[in-house]
């Protein structure tokens, strides 16, 4: 099976369960997003095991942020995260593993708030009062055709590489192609909503289309460091959980906080 046959096929599998349960929200959603954090995690922990991360401490404060973000909000998000860290040291302190406290234990900080209230702020798009649902399929699918319009582009034309030693076929070609894309599927869906304005939809995409590629880059750094080329096999074509959800990890707090600075 091809690389794009399998990328395909994993897409449409995976589509409708997504856009099922953003469409359901509440606890269907957050079912969605805690499995899809745990996965990203233990991949995380792989990826990073050369530091000795404290997985245990990391998945409760993954939890934690997820928990907060879907009962009180950002403030209670970033208190679960934060609970990575006296979590962290305690187990650390009980341990008899020799690995340094001062590497494991920001891997593991790293983990719960990168992934944990990364995934979080997809649950609080879809907790805007009104027009949460809206706000959430918005950045989910600017964020999929963005991606999707970025990969043919750079395919097609690119020539001139964005990040040649971090993520080789990144190109400024396909960053434009994807940029456009991802404005107008922020125009579209908002234009003739009661949400946003016209100007407002627009700053909006730009906000995503620069977030969603920096999100990607980020990760690339990572398994540039962990010497590995994907996260893992999981999804195919797609590689890891961590691969197809990278962009997401700095996209949704982007298009919360531009969001919140628009209805407030």
């Amino acid at each position: 099976m091809s690389n794009v046959t399998s990328r395909v096929l994993v897409a449409a599998c995976l589509l409708p369960i997504v856009l099922g349960a953003v469409y359901l929200g509440g606890w269907w959603l957050f079912a969605l997003v805690a499995v899809a954090t745990l996965i990203s995690l233990h991949e995380f922990w792989l990826m990073t095991r050369g530091l000795a991360p404290l997985a245990p401490a990391g998945y409760v404060g993954a939890a934690l942020a997820l928990v907060g973000a879907q009962l009180s909000g950002v403030d209670w998000m970033v208190a679960g995260a934060l609970a990575t860290l006296a979590l962290a040291f305690l187990l650390k302190a009980i341990s008899a593993a020799g690995a340094a406290a001062t590497a494991g234990t920001p891997a593991t900080m790293m983990g719960a708030v990168w992934i944990g209230c990364g995934l979080g702020f997809l649950l609080l798009l879809r907790g805007l009062p009104d027009h949460g649902r809206l706000a959430l399929y918005t950045v989910l699918i600017a964020v999929w055709a963005g991606d999707t319009l970025a990969y043919a582009g750079g395919r097609l034309l690119g020539r001139h590489k964005m990040a040649p030693s971090t993520s080789p076929g990144k190109t400024w070609e396909g960053f434009v192609f994807g940029t456009a894309a991802t404005v107008f599927v922020a125009f579209v869906a908002l234009y003739k909503s009661d949400f946003l304005t016209i100007p407002q939809s627009i700053v909006l995409g730009v906000v995503i289309a620069v977030a969603a590629p920096l999100g990607d880059l980020f990760e690339s750094l990572l398994k540039r460091d962990a010497g590995v080329k994907d996260s893992g096999t999981l999804l195919g074509g797609h590689g890891g959980m961590l691969d197809r959800l990278d962009a997401f990890f700095f996209a949704a707090p982007a298009a919360y906080f531009t969001i919140l600075a628009f209805i407030s």
